[in-house]
């Protein structure tokens, strides 16, 4: 009687195709999602998309007042300081100063860096040795501080060739930190640690009557 008067919807009737379909198609949906994680490119560990060859690193402890300074030496001369930041392939990124330069005045606030670090990248290929110092510019704790270099091979893979600390414990105190020679197709064959004063190499190429090329920082002879 109920149905007579439509007081209730009459059922559907059941239809297995539909059911079917319906089921073939989430499994189809599944099956895609899979395909599509299959075919995502696949995370290279040590990939790194750098136009340099080599990175150098130079840290001490954050917050340090003392100032750092490295210098890198490529093996026909040029090399890279505080006074000359580019040469042959070589740049030096930034003078970290310690205290003396890591703050930065944002609307009348002064807004300190806590990093300590200087950057060296290589960008080209020379084969020879490369040597790596770390002087002690100024010393204002009266104590011996860690600097750690870290020397990384980038291209094709990131690949760490030497990562180390030096201890330094006055103004003035040079420390070589890492000597490594690259064969011409820039693999390295050779890393050591003898000692080899680069100030002492500067002053004595001023004191011999030659200076570096302010443009290229190759050895040249004053006219």
């Amino acid at each position: 009687m109920i149905d007579e008067f439509e007081l209730m919807p009459p059922e559907e009737p059941f239809d297995p195709f539909a059911v079917m379909l319906f089921k073939a198609l989430q499994v189809l949906a599944f099956l895609f999602f899979i395909a599509l994680l299959a075919i995502a490119p696949e995370a290279k560990d040590g990939k790194i998309d750098s136009k340099a060859e080599f990175l150098v690193t130079m840290s001490w402890p954050d917050q340090h007042p003392d100032d750092f300074d490295m210098f890198v030496q490529d093996p026909i001369g040029n090399m890279v300081w505080y006074r000359r930041r580019e040469a042959g392939f070589m740049l030096l990124d930034r003078d970290d100063r310690g205290g003396a330069n890591d703050s930065i005045i944002v609307n009348g606030k002064k807004i300190l860096s806590p990093i300590r670090e200087e950057i060296v990248t290589v960008r080209g290929i020379v084969d020879g040795e490369y040597t790596v110092n770390v002087s002690h510019f100024q010393a204002t704790t009266g104590q011996p501080v860690g600097a750690t270099v870290k020397v990384q091979k980038l291209n094709p893979t990131a690949q760490v060739i030497f990562d180390d600390k030096v201890t330094l414990d006055h103004t003035g105190d040079e420390k070589t930190a890492v000597r490594f020679r690259l064969d011409a197709e820039g693999r390295v064959i050779d890393v050591h640690r003898r000692p080899k004063s680069l100030l002492e190499t500067f002053r004595n190429v001023r004191a011999n009557g030659a200076d570096l090329d302010p443009k290229t920082g190759v050895r040249m002879s004053r006219p």
